[in-house]
């Protein structure tokens, strides 16, 4: 029973922290785009760039 006491105060200050940091992170924009980076990989571009020729293989 003793340890309600300090288990109740606890579990309160843990959930009143992780209510303010769910409010940050929706206030600064965190869940703004939740699909864009998500669909921004199938837009990459495919075009291959110039190859780096190391000097071991040219023989």
């Amino acid at each position: 029973m003793e340890s309600l006491y300090l288990l109740i105060p606890v579990s309160l200050i843990l959930v009143g922290l992780l209510a303010w940091i769910l409010y940050w992170s929706v206030k600064a924009g965190q869940f703004d785009d939740l699909e864009g980076p998500g669909e921004a990989i199938l837009m990459d571009d495919d075009t291959p760039g110039p190859q780096n020729v190391s000097k071991h293989s040219q023989k």
